[in-house]
């Protein structure tokens, strides 16, 4: 996935709480809280930009699927396969 942030990112701290086990087994493992949740709430604000996204332009969407649907593919007099 590519994102953004550089190393030279400023960053900020902040905290989170976790259930207790969930902290302990983390920590047993060496898993790196901070890195692990920067992963995490990446990929959910892409899955939200991504939702987003799709209702914003759901219309037009619909509408080219119509256009497909009732007249072909666009240039598809062209396709080699």
């Amino acid at each position: 996935m590519r994102h953004m942030t550089t190393d030279t990112s400023p960053r900020r701290a902040t905290n989170i709480s976790l259930p207790e086990d969930v902290y302990k087994d983390a920590k047993e493992l060496g898993i790196n809280f901070s890195q692990t949740c920067e992963r995490a709430i990446r990929q959910a604000v892409q899955a939200e930009k991504d939702r987003q996204w799709a209702i914003k332009f759901a219309d037009f969407i619909q509408a080219y699927n119509d256009m497909v649907e009732r007249d072909g593919l666009p240039l598809a007099q062209y396709r080699t396969f």
